[in-house]
């Protein structure tokens, strides 16, 4: 028979654990032959060490660095590392406990509780099995974690009485500053067998103990450990409390509780060992200096933890305080009662008051400021209104009455604050004497026991109001951290009212900005009298005014005939019916884009209806007009009148310089911006809009190209789209069919309809070219004398016998190009050609006349010729170019409703014609 083996234990964890406990140098060996990174990585979760530096001892004793090791248990240590235990190469041979964001939370929501571990004392039997060491080291994980202070102070006590078997003790926490420290009572008679609830002392009933004074506060002072054998016979010991409790007091062991860096944090205090006799030993006395050695380390973390949970709801409220700030702009007294409330729970008072000063809510935007200046005297200080908050109002905000201000104590004090211009903070309200004797009772009876104000200053640091907290919930007087939420606090309400202001400012504004609109849409648009009487008459036929014609002339016609033209054109195109545009409205709109146009020299009404009735010819008579959609056609006629109203009779260059409010508005084509939305203002006064009969598609569709078309004015933008179009046209285009091709045509029109006088017969080129040197000559004069600068030849006025020969150059740079183009795609614009190359001949015949003269006067002809009184305006850049040839006698020149007056002139120059360039 075979013997029957004995049956295998089944593997488990705790037989490994006690295998390995009892071969330490097995582990060492199996990390060293199958110690893979990846395993010890995740048995650690640090950063793995080669295997062969670690080695498993014993330590049965107390380490020389004071720690301890429980007896018998296995310790890694790690060969090479720093004598001052601090990790090596990042490794740490045990998981350390740390402040997870999960427990922060818990923590601040107030959950930890629930989450509290037993007391040690509650094991007390399983404690007393433990050696001195190993009951040590459980003492001191007891309260390693422990982030409560209250708890962490009871554990402390209760751990001590277990350390040293004394019967109970007290702990002492220090607080106030550098120049007054004392103690306050925070755990008092602890038990083995007391809980937190029943030991703690609140800020109400703990017990204050200055430094120096009885038994703790002697330890406090001095730091030294005190060990009194029969305490009656000690003369520090108040034996009034024995009276009281009927408790025997015999023997008292009193410590220091040290920070890290040696500054007393608290003091610990045992009465009556329970064992033998009362006396604590030598041996107490080291287990209580060693395990109060951590405590100072504990109580301190905690404290600083319990500190940066306060921190944390601080700021909460203080970012509630500061969404509300931009949630409530409408009211300032809303907006102040809002911020009031939410921060009841930051304040921490009896009683808080917001006071405003008079000038707060009447400030004016318009209204021209003073300089600050701080009052001298709490009679010069007038508070406008006040918000009060009584925390046993339940919330509720009172409003006091100016009267009842002008008579509170409370707001006599805030006067004072705001005439020092500091803040303010009273411990004892009964004890000043600075605002009267005590008690200080207010009007309405409150009695104000401590008080902390602070001035509110708003962005020009001008003290605006005054944040006032009366006698703290807790009933101790306001510290320095009351002091750093105040004026929080009183920031972020001088930044509500800021807010607040420039909303109001804002609001204001706005409405003003409204009431100048309608104002000016008023007075930019036609009167009544002259709609109706255009209503009334009859409207002539294009061919009786030539409005077919190249060489149409508009000098001899009426400031009423023009308008007629206008609504003549607008018939011809059939714009009235394709278009649905109420025949008044177009009146009233063709009036009143009249109207808007400045009565400058040369870019006025009479130029923009010249160019508006050159597109005419252009798209009838120069055939043009089947490449175009009605809705194209009607853009064109609305974008050269509108095409240059309110100008101001200088050019971009010059609005840029200048630095003008169009300047800073428009980055580019700084006029031609503002005429469209000049053009757009217009189009939105009532009764104006020709475009109101249009879809929303087709109404986009027409502005779009309506401000393509103004833009397009611009001389340097017709730079850049020239190549194009000749392209184009080299090419044989002559369709544009393509949206890109009829956009660069459209833009190519505008150009030669701004310049077109340049084309016309040479007798009307010349009236028209002495306007545009006039307007160019007053942007001249206008930088000479107010500017200092000296202007460019084509304005200055001393350069007045160059410009036929500048005015060649225009021609060939700008005028022939555009022309040439045109009559290569359509022969019957060829007129425009034609008329630009004969002003050409002529201005160069004036430029070579000039050079002739010029030449006979070197070789020896000094005859020196008088110079008649200019009685021009300077000249002026326009798309226009050509020249009006002033009358020599004293009266003024007419051109349409235009009067030129004779300007006085102080310097003589020589006889010559007058050109203009662009």
């Amino acid at each position: 028979m075979m013997e029957k083996k004995p049956s295998m234990e089944p593997l488990t964890e705790e037989r490994v654990e006690h295998f390995l406990m009892n071969h330490e140098d097995f582990l060492a060996k199996f990390y060293q032959k199958h110690g893979s990174k990846e395993m010890l990585e995740k048995m650690t979760g640090k950063k793995t060490l080669n295997a062969q530096n670690i080695k498993i001892v014993k330590s049965d004793t107390f380490s020389t660095d004071g720690l301890l090791s429980p007896k018998g248990k296995a310790v890694a240590e790690v060969q090479g590392a720093s004598p001052t235990g601090k990790p090596v190469g990042g490794y740490q041979s045990s998981q350390r406990n740390s402040v997870t964001t999960s427990m922060f939370k818990q923590y601040v929501e107030g959950q930890m509780k629930k989450m509290k571990k037993a007391s040690l004392v509650q094991n007390l039997v399983s404690l007393r099995k433990l050696n001195e060491q190993e009951l040590f080291m459980e003492l001191i994980r007891d309260i390693a974690t422990e982030l409560d202070v209250n708890v962490l102070c009871h554990k402390i006590l209760q751990n001590v009485s277990i350390l040293t078997k004394s019967d109970r003790g007290s702990l002492f926490l220090v607080r106030g500053n550098d120049q007054k420290k004392y103690l306050v009572s925070k755990l008092f008679d602890v038990t083995r067998t007391s809980t937190p609830e029943e030991s703690i002392h609140t800020e109400e009933n703990e017990i204050k103990v200055p430094f120096g004074r009885g038994i703790a506060g002697h330890v406090a002072e001095t730091k030294e450990t005190v060990n009194i054998k029969e305490a009656y016979d000690d003369p520090r010991f108040n034996q009034d409390v024995d009276k009281k409790t009927g408790y025997r007091t015999h023997s008292i062991l009193c410590m220091p509780i040290l920070s890290y860096d040696e500054e007393i944090v608290g003091v610990a205090q045992i009465i009556n060992k329970v064992d033998g006799p009362h006396e604590f030993t030598v041996q107490d006395e080291e287990y209580f200096r060693r395990y109060l050695i951590f405590c100072g380390i504990g109580i301190t973390n905690a404290q600083l933890f319990e500190m940066s949970v306060q921190e944390y709801k601080r700021n909460q409220l203080l970012l509630n305080l500061a969404r509300g700030v931009f949630e409530e702009q409408t009211s300032l007294e809303k907006l102040l009662q809002k911020i009031i409330l939410q921060s009841q729970d930051l304040l921490k008072c009896e009683r808080c008051l917001v006071y405003l000063l008079d000038d707060v809510l009447d400030k004016d935007a318009d209204r021209p400021q003073e300089d600050y200046k701080r009052p001298t005297s709490t009679k010069e200080v007038v508070f406008c209104k006040a918000f009060d908050l009584c925390a046993e109002d339940g919330g509720t905000i009172h409003v006091p009455s100016v009267a009842s201000l002008a008579k509170s104590r409370n707001a006599e004090i805030a006067r004072h604050v705001v005439v020092k211009g500091m803040p303010l903070n009273i411990d004892d309200m009964d004890e000043t004497t600075t605002f009267g004797n005590g008690p200080h009772i207010d009007e309405d009876g409150f009695r104000s026991k401590s008080m902390l104000c602070m001035p509110i200053y708003n962005s020009d640091k001008k003290i605006i109001g005054v944040t006032q907290l009366i006698n703290k919930l807790n009933g101790q007087a306001f510290v320095e951290s009351d002091a750093n939420i105040i004026e929080a606090f009183s920031i972020f309400t001088g930044l509500g009212i800021h807010n607040c202001q420039m909303y109001e400012n804002a609001c204001k504004l706005m409405a003003k900005q409204s009431v100048a609109l309608e104002v000016l849409s008023y007075h930019a648009t036609a009167q009544t009298s002259e709609i109706e009487e255009l209503l009334a008459c009859d409207i002539p036929a294009a061919e009786k005014i030539n409005l077919y014609s190249f060489d149409f002339n508009d000098i001899p016609m009426r400031e009423d005939d023009t308008v007629k033209a206008v609504v003549c054109m607008f018939q011809e195109a059939d714009l009235f019916n394709k278009f649905r545009i109420p025949y008044d409205v177009l009146c009233r709109w063709a009036t009143s884009v009249k109207k808007n146009y400045r009565p400058v020299t040369y870019h006025n009404w009479r130029h923009a209806f010249n160019v508006a009735q050159t597109m005419f010819t252009m798209l009838y008579t120069g055939g043009l007009k089947p490449m175009f959609k009605d809705i194209e056609i009607l853009t064109l006629l609305v974008g050269c009148l509108c095409h240059d109203l309110d100008h101001r009779g200088t050019n971009n260059a010059f609005q840029v310089k200048v630095v003008s409010p169009l300047a800073m508005l428009y980055s580019t084509s700084v006029m031609e911006h503002h005429h469209f939305d000049h053009c757009i203002m217009i189009l939105n006064s009532e009764g104006n809009n020709i475009f109101q009969s249009l879809s929303s598609e087709e109404y986009r569709t027409v502005i779009k190209m309506l401000e393509h078309a103004i833009l397009s004015t611009d001389l340097a933008l017709y730079f850049k789209k020239r190549g194009d179009f000749k392209s184009l046209i080299d090419n044989g285009e002559t369709t544009f069919d393509t949206e890109q091709n009829k956009e660069l045509l459209r833009a190519m029109m505008m150009t030669a309809c701004d310049v077109a006088a340049i084309t016309k017969p040479w007798e009307i080129q010349k009236e028209v070219a002495q306007l545009v040197a006039n307007e160019f000559f007053e942007q001249g004069d206008i930088e000479k004398d107010k500017l200092g600068e000296k202007p460019i030849a084509m304005m200055d006025r001393e350069k007045v016998d160059e410009l036929p020969k500048m005015q060649v150059g225009f021609i060939d740079a700008i005028c022939i190009p555009v022309y040439k183009m045109f009559a290569e795609m359509n022969k019957k614009l060829d007129p425009l050609y034609k008329g630009v190359m004969n002003n050409r001949d002529n201005w160069q015949k004036m430029a070579d006349e000039h050079e002739r003269k010029m030449a006979e006067g070197k070789q020896g002809n000094h005859e020196q010729k008088p110079a008649p009184a200019n009685n021009s305006s300077p000249e002026q850049k326009t798309q226009n170019g050509g020249v009006r040839k002033n009358s020599t006698n004293a009266q003024p020149k007419r051109y349409g409703s235009n009067v030129i007056p004779n300007k006085p002139e102080t310097k003589t120059y020589k006889k010559t014609k007058i050109c203009s360039l662009m």
